[in-house]
């Protein structure tokens, strides 16, 4: 089984803390839908023939796209590949794009099945700070208005650890999730990146820089409401009611292939990862002349190692030790046997049902656990 992700460059707004590739500008948005449909055919080997068992439009905000935009893509990737008749297919959506018109025509007219929106926060004050392009109204209307419109399968991103944001104001965030239902939860921690809005302006003083405490809060809060309302903390920042797991995203954190198709998208075949160029002019002008512009690396027996180690201790299911010991040599199989003993004994790791898994309390240690088990050459 393998996946095929989608990256739509497009958005109305610059969010302050997003660092991915985007455009505000919809001037190429004809010429890069075109040649990521060129790409399809170019790129229709890297799957080898494998079935697709998910797609996920991703981006930038993909919900952007018109409905016959959507339906041209999927219905060139069925060309040239092969798709599960009940694959999951995924658009990732901001609020203010779902009024209720594109709702339903997304779900009479397409083959779109789950909706990934990105609502970051249910507080006006915390949209502002991000500058997200929605209202805290639109967040909570869009979400009514996809379940009674027929959408079951819904997730939405929330983001914790903003400066400001009350352990109250918090709380009710979660209530609201746990009020409409919602099946599928992302929930990541606020970060600074380079060369973002966030950064400029925490630098010039304009906003409080984020403080570790307050996000360990928020994130302690977090794992004990999900758990009490019957979620499944089935990786670091996603949780699930009973079988509703994203199986896109889950195919990742499980080594599976997966293709990439637009403007800085990535690629894994198990052996190599390649990422295309991330500039919406190049890459058409790529495409146009009939060549993929993309950079490859190819993944040392280490490499493969450490990226098994750091999308396994991610999930619930953990490190498959047999697993693992049939994939690498004995060396690596040793260093892990030596390492994650000290993590034990300090309450770190555990071992169960002959997986090597994160326990609870050292979830929010993740990272630095992950880079303790690393192999060095």
């Amino acid at each position: 089984m393998a996946g095929i992700y989608l990256h739509i460059p497009f958005c109305r707004k610059a969010c302050t803390y997003c660092n991915f590739h985007f455009s505000t500008s919809m001037k190429t948005k004809e010429r890069v839908l075109a040649s990521i449909s060129k790409e399809i055919e170019l790129q229709k080997g890297y799957l080898e023939g494998a079935t697709v068992s998910s797609i996920y439009f991703g981006g930038g905000t993909p919900s952007v796209l018109s409905t016959n935009e959507i339906n041209d893509i999927i219905q060139q990737i069925k060309r040239f590949h092969k798709v599960k008749t009940d694959a999951e297919i995924t658009l990732e959506a901001n609020p203010d794009d779902l009024d209720q018109a594109y709702l339903k025509t997304l779900k009479q007219d397409t083959s779109i099945n789950r909706l990934s929106i990105g609502i970051q926060s249910f507080a006006e004050a915390d949209l502002r700070l991000m500058n997200r392009s929605h209202s805290a109204k639109q967040a909570l209307s869009c979400l009514q208005n996809a379940k009674a419109i027929g959408f079951d399968n819904i997730s939405i991103d929330l983001i914790y650890g903003t400066p400001g944001l009350s352990t109250n104001v918090w709380k009710e965030n979660l209530n609201t999730i746990f009020e409409l239902n919602i099946p599928h939860i992302s929930c990541y921690a606020l970060t600074v990146e380079e060369n973002t809005a966030l950064a400029y302006k925490i630098s010039n003083n304009e906003i409080p820089e984020l403080e570790d405490s307050h996000t360990e809060k928020h994130f302690n809060l977090l794992t004990a409401a999900m758990l009490q309302h019957g979620y499944e903390h089935y990786e670091i920042s996603n949780f699930a009611l009973p079988g509703m797991y994203a199986k896109h995203n889950t195919a990742y954190w499980k080594n599976r292939i997966y293709l990439g198709l637009g403007p800085s998208a990535h690629s894994f075949n198990n052996f190599s990862r390649q990422w295309n160029i991330a500039n919406n002019v190049k890459y058409v002008k790529a495409i146009e002349g009939g060549k993929v512009p993309y950079t490859q690396e190819f993944l040392s027996e280490t490499d493969r190692f450490n990226e098994a180690i750091m999308t396994g201790l991610r999930t619930m299911w953990g490190i498959d030790l047999a697993e693992l010991g049939n994939k690498f040599d004995e060396k690596f199989r040793l260093h892990l046997q030596t390492e994650a003993r000290l993590l034990i004994q300090k309450g770190h790791l555990e071992k169960k049902d002959g997986s090597l898994r994160i326990t609870t309390e050292a979830k929010i240690l993740a990272d630095s656990v992950m880079s303790q088990l690393f192999y060095c050459e």
